[in-house]
Order: C-alpha cells, then sequence, then structure tokens
C-alpha cells in the first residue's frame, strides 16, 4: 500500500517540499518531487512592510497548502528561535503557517533539525553541502535548482524537506500510526 507524504521545511525565501509515495511495509520513498517555493518580494517604494509579509505568506501557503491537501502526512521541520528582529519576524510566519497546516485535518508529525540530519546522514552535525550531498546520493536524478549543471546552495531546503519525511516516519507517533495500515491489508 502506498500513501502519499509531504516533508516541509518551512522559510519566508525558500520554502522546500518534498512530496512522495511511501511503501507502508517497506518505508521506502516514491516519485519524489521537490517544490522549492521562493515567493517574489514587492519592490515598490511605497508599499508597507506589513504588507509586502503578508503578500509573501500569501504567496507561501497557496502552494503549501495545496500538497497538504494532497498528502496523507506532512513531516515538518519547526523551527526555532532567532537572534534579530527580521529573523524573528520570518519565524512567526512560519511558525504561524505551520499552525494552520496543524489545523487542517492532515495529521502533522513535527520533527527537529538535529533529527533531520542524522535520518539523512546520520550526522547530527551534518553542514548543508553534507545534507545536500546525501539527498542526492539518495536521489541522482531529483530535480534541485541547479545553475550549469552544478546544484545550486538553495537545495539545502529540499534535501532538509527530504530529511522531515526521513525523520517522521521514525518517529514512535508515526509507527504507531503505520501499524494501524499495515494490519489493513
Amino acid at each position: 500500500m502506498q500513501i502519499k507524504v509531504c516533508g516541509m521545511d518551512p522559510s519566508m525565501t525558500n520554502w522546500g517540499l518534498a512530496y512522495a509515495s511511501l511503501n507502508v511495509h517497506t518505508q521506502e520513498l516514491s516519485e519524489l518531487v521537490f517544490i522549492l517555493v521562493e515567493p517574489t518580494k514587492i519592490t515598490q517604494k511605497q508599499v508597507r512592510q506589513n504588507s509586502v509579509d503578508l503578500n509573501v505568506a500569501e504567496q507561501i501557503c497557496n502552494d503549501v497548502l495545496g500538497f497538504a491537501d494532497i498528502s496523507r502526512f506532512i513531516f515538518v521541520e519547526v523551527p526555532v528561535g532567532s537572534q534579530s528582529a527580521r529573523s524573528m519576524c520570518s519565524y512567526g510566519m512560519c511558525v504561524g503557517i505551520v499552525g494552520a497546516l496543524k489545523s487542517r485535518s492532515t495529521p502533522l508529525i513535527e520533527v527537529t533539525a538535529t533529527e533531520v540530519k542524522l535520518a539523512l546522514t546520520g550526522n547530527k552535525n551534518a553542514t548543508k553541502a553534507e545534507m545536500i550531498n546525501a539527498a542526492l546520493k539518495l536521489y541522482p536524478s531529483a530535480d534541485f535548482p541547479r545553475l550549469k549543471g552544478r546544484v545550486l546552495a538553495k537545495s539545502e531546503h529540499l534535501a532538509d524537506a527530504l530529511g522531515a519525511i526521513l525523520a517522521g516516519i521514525k518517529t514512535p507517533m508515526f509507527q504507531s500510526i503505520l501499524k494501524a495500515y499495515q494490519t489493513k491489508e
């Protein structure tokens, strides 16, 4: 039996999405699709910053909610804190969107950045480059953003979204849910 799942790495500038079919028996992923949500900011001089932020949130929601609606489970690397006012704005927006996702009918499994790194690389201190390389090793034909054949650094958000799925399926919460699927067949 296959179920559709979605992994997410929230960010105001590059929201990573990994959408795939999960085999409930082998826990292997297939039909993996990566989507990098890159909202465009309004650049007119007379636009208030809060209007720009609201527009960015709307653009992110349009893509994120669509994938949430066609997924059976969502796995999210939930952001933690920030060190500047502007970063706190991004944090608040991301947590707000994740909260909206959680309030919907699709079950949402939260994972930490450490769990994501361990699931994808086996190293809790993995660098962004190591995350990308691990994802490429698992899915060499995946559609990572490239320029002149080279994978771009912003692909880390896609690698993290994949890692969110891999970490999420290992959680005790998801494993107990998975048992119900396995006994249905």
